[in-house]
């Protein structure tokens, strides 16, 4: 449902721009209500789950955990919007966004996995959840189609993955998040797509209120870019980052 929806509102976007022939699609305003919308949906679904709890757990921290409650629902909107748009900002290089997501993935793929079995979560003193493993097949198979796409889409890009598979990607990395109670350690797998979001919002914030910029362009890979940094040393760095970002999420499972 996330990977589709998201990827409709991307679908819609994307369909818009080349029909008018111009960088124009959907309005700022249009494009967010939707993935508010899908957001709550799914987290209302979810809520309403009684297989499903509403803890927030902390990595690196043994048996933290709190209670979200009725705030879960805006916790899930804020997960799937903010990934999906994370994702859609860092998507500026060619390869650069479907790379990260290629290490993101896998160790997503891990998690997932690790937290469907009884006796691994056991072991590691984590939260177990039945049926993760069905999740993990899924996380798999899009860290395969991650590693296919990349083929196509490294310096020079043959195929552009446009905002029909950033936002879809996006949701569907913040939903498998939600659904394995790792939307912190999400966090920090995902720094790279993070950091993008950061560096426009303190970059919109800053020019607001002060009329000062922090960098010479957001996102923070075009900064990079002006700061003379040739495209394909921006995408291979940040795919560095990402990869060790990566293993540090992984050790969440043990460094507790």
């Amino acid at each position: 449902m996330a990977i589709t929806s998201f990827g409709a509102i991307g679908f819609l976007d994307d369909w818009i721009k080349l029909k008018s022939k111009s960088s124009k699609g959907l309005s700022s305003l249009t494009k967010f209500s939707g993935q508010l919308v899908m957001g709550f949906l799914i987290g209302a679904y979810l809520y309403f789950d009684a297989r499903f709890d509403q803890w927030l757990y902390f990595p690196f921290l043994k048996h933290a955990a709190l209670d979200l409650g009725i705030f879960f629902v805006p916790f899930v909107i804020l997960v799937l919007v903010g990934s999906s748009n994370a994702l859609n900002l860092t998507d500026g290089l060619d390869g650069l966004a479907i790379g990260c997501t290629l290490f993101t993935a896998g160790a997503m793929s891990i998690i997932t996995y690790l937290t469907g079995r009884y006796d691994f979560t056991a072991y590691l003193s984590m939260t177990y959840v039945p049926e993760a493993g069905e999740v993990a097949v899924f996380t798999a198979a899009l860290l395969g189609a991650s590693a296919g796409f990349l083929w196509y889409n490294c310096v020079p890009a043959e195929v552009m993955m446009g905002d029909t598979g950033s936002l879809a990607l996006g949701g569907a990395l913040g939903t498998v998040a939600v659904l394995i109670k790792k939307e912190l350690v999400l966090v920090i797998i995902g720094g790279v797509f993070v950091w993008e979001a950061v560096s426009v919002i303190l970059q919109v914030a800053s020019f607001k209120m002060f009329k000062k910029r922090i960098f010479l362009m957001s996102p923070f890979h075009h900064h990079l870019q002006l700061k003379g940094w040739p495209e394909s040393k921006v995408t291979i760095r940040l795919w560095i980052i990402a990869f060790i970002l990566a293993i540090v999420g992984l050790s969440t499972l043990k460094v507790r």
